[in-house]
């Protein structure tokens, strides 16, 4: 059990979706006292619970969660926003001393933010100004960029409309550059930063179990619910999952239609996803394995053995 008597630390489990962490976070909640730390963009938001594999209440009463249900669905949670959040939270189970932080997601910008203290300009998206600079076209907005701040406009492929219009955003709403604002401010504390991946053929199964899973639970029922309550224009309805149920309800797809495109859908962002994680500086682990929990048991007590003891 982690007592407190080690420095402050951190340890991180990332990697493509469906691949178990969240499994795999609850089984080293069973021998470790950890509090858990989500780092998924869509598991901030109340409501969205069957779409995004949320943590059920049950495995939540296994070990303090944080970073989920913590904005409604018409609210906005930008990178800064979580960075926040959740370092926040770090330092206050640092200054505690009870309980191991483990964070634990898929959204690497979110897990980047804090193991590579990224420093991100706090500014929200700016519907009416994206939509401006959208009907602008890529072209003149990447040049448009090349002389507001040619930096950034290096870095940022000139077909990458994302980013372009983001850095034009923060130039426009900051009145600096972007680059001028990026940087990197890694923290202070040791991190042991773990990844689960297994073979795409595996990965698809698994995909396909946890969507036959969602329907059975009742996603359908789920989209219905947020489609009443807030509309069908609701931006969180046009993600993953639920786009396609939406689909469905509008009558675009059968329901056979929608759930194969879930499936679809899901396996190309698992793959952006892996490419993403595989140039971080991750110990990866079979998610496949027969004894991963061990493996990844073993890692951790390792990383925590090592630690200097410090008087509290």
């Amino acid at each position: 059990m982690w007592g407190g008597v080690h420095q402050p630390c951190l340890v991180v489990l990332g990697g493509a979706t469906a691949t178990g962490k969240t499994g795999l976070s609850l089984a080293l909640a069973r021998r470790l006292r950890v509090a858990i730390l989500s780092a998924d963009s869509r598991l901030v938001y109340r409501e969205l619970d069957i779409g995004t594999a949320k943590p059920t209440v049950k495995e939540r009463s296994q070990a303090p969660h944080y970073c989920i249900d913590i904005r409604n669905p018409t609210e906005t949670m930008t990178v800064a926003d979580y960075q926040q959040e959740a370092n926040t939270l770090i330092q206050t189970l640092h200054d505690n001393r009870e309980r191991l932080p483990l964070l634990v997601g898929g959204t690497g910008l979110y897990i980047s933010s804090i193991v590579d203290g990224l420093r991100i300009p706090p500014v929200a998206p700016q519907a009416a100004l994206r939509s401006q600079l959208l009907q602008l076209g890529q072209t003149q907005c990447h040049a448009m960029l090349q002389h507001i701040d040619p930096t950034a406009a290096q870095r940022i492929h000139p077909n990458d409309s994302v980013r372009t219009v983001r850095a034009l955003e923060v130039a426009y709403v900051t009145g600096q550059p972007l680059s001028v604002q990026q940087g990197r401010q890694p923290p202070n504390y040791p991190v042991l930063y773990l990844g689960l991946d297994c073979e795409t053929d595996f990965l698809k199964k698994r995909i396909e179990q946890r969507t036959a899973q969602m329907m059975e639970q009742g996603l359908v029922s789920e989209v219905e619910t947020l489609c009443r309550q807030y509309g069908p224009d609701l931006p969180l309805l046009k993600t993953l999952g639920y786009a396609e149920m939406l689909g469905y309800l509008a009558g675009d797809y059968s329901i056979a239609e929608a759930t194969a495109l879930i499936v679809k859908s899901t396996c190309q962002f698992a793959k952006r996803q892996r490419t993403w994680f595989r140039k971080q500086p991750i110990r990866w682990f079979d998610a496949a394995a027969i004894d991963v929990v061990e493996q990844v048991w073993d890692a951790v007590q390792t990383f925590l053995t090592a630690l200097p003891t410090v008087k509290i």
